[in-house]
């Protein structure tokens, strides 16, 4: 536990280094501790402060139930100098919002000195309620910076406050607003907002064959992967898209029964029709939420791992070896990150692709605890590994 973590858990209040200016924070559910914090500001009681994380993934985690489009946004936007006016219908943390209490501000930063906390805090800025922003530690006040119980020095920050930005309304209609500008311009949140990443169904194969020359062999490869020694039993599909590959692998395994995982309910629209069988579930999902209940026989994910970010890969490598059956296989085929930077071909989307390197996913495979894990091909920045369970 580092001194940070340990003096939040006590009931202190830190003074830190956030991503934009010096700032206060405390035990989002600690009565007491939001009271000192509030005092040391000359704050009134029932003014809102903001949650922050200092990792992206328990951030998301604790805000998973708002909605595909928002949490789209949300990693668009964080970590970063932004606080996320968000819907509370839990009404989580219900001491950082009093008066409004279906309402939630959330921000989540990335800053060396707190990259190991994981656990939330209520957050505001250091200085006297209405005053100024500090951006190095003597700019903050006497009677703030001597009443704090832990102090660390970030050196001199930016100094400008985050961007606040109005996304209660966005999963249902689209609509946002920017409440307070900041240290994030209007262009770059409009631009993490609007940009529609998602393939189009109706031209999705039309797409990926262009975008991938050895698409088909990349297909006919991951089939014979999948149903290498296959016995009978369960197959998931991780990022279905239009059901490509699971209608190549119908063919091949009469006897399965399928659940197939999409983000994308256009998509699962499309999987449905090409799907046309009894033995087919379609789940809409993200890759990121619980895995469907049960265990499986195979695994199946193809052209959609990279999209997770580096930190989410290795949680659903874990949570994919919890799912399978003893002897069970897990097929991994995607883009990777060519060791030569020649061999990146295939055209990517900042923001949206991300893939890995082969090592890297080789080594997290292993750590989540696969028996055996092979690379069976690779071509440029295409890669196809089984993973195995033990029997």
């Amino acid at each position: 536990m580092t001194d940070f973590e340990r003096v939040i858990r006590d009931g202190g209040v830190v003074l830190f280094p956030s991503d934009t200016v010096y700032g206060l924070a405390c035990d989002p559910d600690n009565p007491a501790a939001i009271e000192r914090l509030y005092a040391l500001k000359g704050r009134p009681d029932d003014k809102p402060a903001a949650v922050m994380f200092f990792d992206l993934h328990a951030g998301l985690h604790a805000f998973r139930g708002l909605g595909q489009k928002t949490h789209a946004a949300l990693h668009n936007l964080m970590p970063g100098k932004v606080t996320a006016l968000l819907p509370n219908p839990a009404r989580r943390f219900p001491r950082a919002c009093p008066a409004d209490p279906d309402t939630i501000g959330l921000r989540i930063i990335s800053v060396p000195q707190l990259d190991a906390v994981r656990l939330p805090v209520l957050q505001s800025s250091a200085n006297r309620s209405g005053g100024a922003d500090a951006r190095r530690l003597e700019d903050v006040d006497p009677a703030i910076s001597g009443g704090v119980d832990l102090t660390i020095d970030g050196g001199e920050l930016p100094g400008i406050p985050s961007t606040v930005i109005d996304l209660r309304f966005y999963e249902g209609s689209g609509a946002w607003s920017i409440v307070r500008e900041g240290a994030l311009g209007a262009a770059a949140v409009e631009a993490a907002l609007n940009d529609d990443w998602g393939f189009d169904p109706a031209t999705y194969a039309e797409t990926v064959r262009a975008e991938i020359p050895a698409y088909e062999k990349f297909q006919e490869l991951v089939v014979l992967a999948a149903y290498a020694e296959w016995r009978s039993g369960r197959v998931l599909e991780l990022g279905t898209g239009t059901g490509e590959t699971a209608r190549r692998l119908l063919e091949r395994l009469p006897d399965a029964e399928f659940v197939c995982v999409d983000e994308s309910a256009e998509m699962l629209a499309t999987a449905a029709t090409n799907l046309s069988s009894q033995r087919v579930e379609l789940v809409q999902r993200r890759l990121q939420d619980p895995l469907p209940e049960g265990s499986f026989d195979l695994v199946v994910s193809a052209l959609a791992i990279h999209h997770l970010d580096p930190h989410e890969k290795p949680d659903l490598f874990t949570r994919i070896r919890a799912t399978l059956a003893p002897g069970g296989r897990f097929v991994m085929a995607d883009v990777i990150v060519p060791d030569d930077p020649a061999d990146a071909v295939i055209p990517l989307t900042p923001g949206y692709d991300k893939p890995s390197s082969l090592a890297e996913q080789l080594r997290w495979l292993r750590e989540a605890g696969f028996r055996s894990v092979d690379v069976v091909w690779c071509h440029d920045d295409l890669a196809i590994v089984v993973a195995g369970a033990a029997g």
